[in-house]
């Protein structure tokens, strides 16, 4: 009799390596925990959740599956449920299914992203899992940094996703998304298609669909990867700067009455990039605020090009130059005179 075990086709091992990789430390700090995938039902996740079956037991661990349905299609329950019972069939236990309400802040994508996040927290602390695996490709990845180069984002966007942070892994990041395709053709899985993955009315769907393609047949194959190289290549620089930014901050930072302080001296001495970090960092960490780029720079201006300045008010956030300080504190104001004072998230 002839095994209905699909071949193991150069995708099928592609994606098992992959995701072999990912689950190693995971296996080592976590000795039969459980691991949870975040499966849509489309191929990518499709493809991940496959993999992970296979590959979690011979890691030393348990896996499970989580299926988030947005509730954003008339079918979504029904696409729900037959990605939980694909996940069954692979074997993975437990899976859960969670309904969440998408709200409109911010868009939505960036809504159903919050909505969808924030249940996959939920059912990570219910369950216990030590990491929720998550499906972005290559592709996934040199899409958003094509989309924070075009929205001016800065490094943060432009490095993309990091393949592990915090409870969250992506496996795929160095997995083009038709091999992920591949994959399901020869293990013989049904993946779903997302009708969101056609409508050009979404920014990403463009860049997908369009810009992309345009940019490989203009510029030569390879873009996705030298855009994902790119990313790697920034979150490398951007992590040292963030590792000098709290030395130094933890070097100078001084407690002052209701806030935090700099030196005015030890600002000046650092770089621009450094300058600015330590600016963000300290209004992140003591006031949980996101400054933007004109905001920080803004501050910034109180060290650079002091010349008697009033204190600045920021949403949540008042800064001054005070005896060679500059002092942060905790402020009800929301304005900045001349400049947008919406923080970004």
């Amino acid at each position: 009799m002839q095994s209905s075990r699909p071949r193991l086709s150069p995708a099928i091992a592609d994606v098992r390596r992959a995701v072999r990789n990912s689950l190693a430390p995971v296996a080592t700090d976590h000795a039969d925990g459980l691991i949870l995938v975040a499966l849509s039902g489309g191929p990518d996740s499709l493809a991940l959740a496959a993999a992970t079956a296979f590959e979690a037991g011979r890691a030393g661990l348990r896996a499970g599956a989580v299926i988030i349905d947005h509730q954003l299609q008339k079918h979504s329950a029904d696409v729900a449920a037959i990605a939980a019972f694909q996940a069954e069939v692979l074997g993975l236990d437990p899976v859960i299914t969670k309904r969440v309400d998408v709200g409109t802040d911010g868009g939505p994508e960036a809504a159903a992203r919050t909505a969808r996040y924030a249940a996959l927290d939920a059912v990570a602390a219910e369950t216990g899992a030590v990491a929720v695996l998550l499906g972005h490709t290559l592709d996934d990845q040199a899409e958003t940094v094509l989309l924070g180069l075009a929205r001016g984002s800065g490094a943060t966007s432009l490095h993309g996703m990091a393949a592990e942070g915090g409870l969250y892994r992506r496996p795929l990041l160095g997995i083009r998304r038709a091999l992920t395709e591949q994959f399901c053709t020869d293990s013989k899985l049904e993946p779903w298609l997302d009708p969101h993955n056609d409508d050009e009315s979404y920014a990403r769907v463009r860049v997908r669909a369009t810009v992309l393609p345009v940019l490989e047949a203009e510029l030569g194959p390879g873009i996705a990867d030298a855009l994902a190289r790119t990313a790697d290549q920034l979150r490398e620089d951007a992590d040292a700067l963030d590792h000098f930014a709290e030395e130094i901050a933890e070097d100078f930072a001084q407690i002052v009455e209701a806030g935090i302080a700099l030196p005015v001296s030890a600002l000046a001495a650092q770089p621009a990039a450094l300058r600015q970090r330590l600016i963000r960092l300290v209004v992140s960490s003591e006031f949980h605020l996101s400054l933007s780029r004109t905001q920080t720079l803004e501050v910034a201006r109180l060290v650079t090009d002091w010349h008697g300045q009033k204190p600045l008010d920021l949403p949540g956030v008042r800064v001054e130059r005070r005896s060679g300080l500059i002092v942060f504190a905790a402020s009800t104001v929301g304005e900045l005179t001349g400049q947008d004072p919406v923080l970004e998230h």
